[in-house]
């Protein structure tokens, strides 16, 4: 599809990137909605928490939200779509990647960009309950990275899976990583740094045989991070090898069922790569939308309704 024409207007206090993705980020806040949570037991012995919430009225529809790095089921992002949609007659499932649900997950491994081995093992669980007829998924970040490489390095996605949509995509995760280095980035990236750092500690004792206190002092920057521990727990050779088979960019053109992606042109994560106008005009299910603001996963607007939000309902309800 052509790219399409953006009606995003923020107020004017949340045009500058960074206003919008702090705002969101850190003071944003989502009240009324009421999780369960439920956890999945995965074949490899470790386990994903499920936070579900529900519409008023039995559904035959329900979305499955996908966090950003370092984020988690209860964020602003995840709760404000999840409470939308539940308004609107669709329940909810936000998954809590391994790890970041508030317990340590029991293996070496953990998440990652492309882990999409258990956003399958989530689908499946769901479809399990012989309950949904329509399944969509809305992936913020690092979850959008997920869904789409997901969706386009299978042959076959099941009938149920209706849409995707895409927020804040690192299309190209080497892009964004060169991105997140760069100085007007650091204090994001001294932020995420000491979040994975902490999480990553209880491995050291956990696993001594795999990983040292020599590989964790090695660890400076998120790079390292994805090259001493990300690549070793995920069977990568390094870093950059593992950006290159992660990046959900080269998986574009095999998805087979409309998807939207929602990235801002300012948004200080993504790199040129990471605005895949090539592959929309090449696929008639990709919608891409580029608004000129909206940050980071930043696009206020009104009624604490997200603009990307609104996008989103407004996707599914098209087709």
């Amino acid at each position: 599809m052509p790219v399409l024409e953006s009606e995003y207007k923020p107020p004017f206090w949340a045009k500058k990137s960074f206003v919008s993705t702090v705002f969101s980020g850190l003071v944003r806040q989502v009240k009324g909605l009421e999780q369960n949570r439920e956890r999945l037991e995965l074949e490899d012995g470790d386990f994903i928490d499920l936070d579900w919430s529900y519409a008023n009225k039995p559904s035959h529809r329900v979305i499955i939200l996908l966090h950003g790095l370092e984020g988690h089921a209860q964020r602003p992002y995840v709760t404000g779509p999840a409470k939308l949609f539940n308004d609107n007659g669709v329940d909810a499932c936000a998954v809590n990647f391994r790890g970041c649900s508030g317990e340590t997950n029991r293996l070496f491994r953990s998440y990652h960009s492309g882990a999409t081995e258990d956003l399958e093992a989530v689908i499946s669980h769901i479809l399990e309950k012989d309950i949904y007829k329509e399944v969509y998924i809305n992936g913020i970040s690092l979850g959008a990275n997920m869904v789409l490489k997901y969706a386009g390095e299978r042959d076959e996605i099941p009938k149920e899976l209706k849409a995707i949509i895409a927020v804040s995509a690192p299309c190209s995760l080497k892009g964004s990583c060169d991105e997140l280095l760069s100085l007007r980035n650091k204090h994001y990236a001294i932020r995420f740094l000491d979040h994975l750092k902490k999480k990553l500690k209880p491995k050291l004792i956990q696993f001594p045989e795999r990983f040292t206190t020599k590989d964790f002092n090695s660890i400076k920057s998120l790079k390292d991070f994805d090259h001493v521990y990300t690549s070793k727990a995920h069977v990568f050779l390094y870093a950059y090898y593992y950006y290159e088979k992660a990046s959900s960019i080269r998986f574009l053109p095999n998805i087979k069922v409309p998807y939207l992606i929602i990235n801002a042109l300012h948004d200080s994560f993504l790199s040129a790569s990471c605005y895949p106008v090539k592959e929309a005009k090449n696929n008639p299910n990709l919608f891409l939308e580029m608004p000129k603001y909206g940050g980071h996963v930043g696009f206020i607007d009104k009624n604490n309704i997200y603009y990307n939000e609104n996008r989103a309902l407004e996707f599914v309800n098209q087709l």
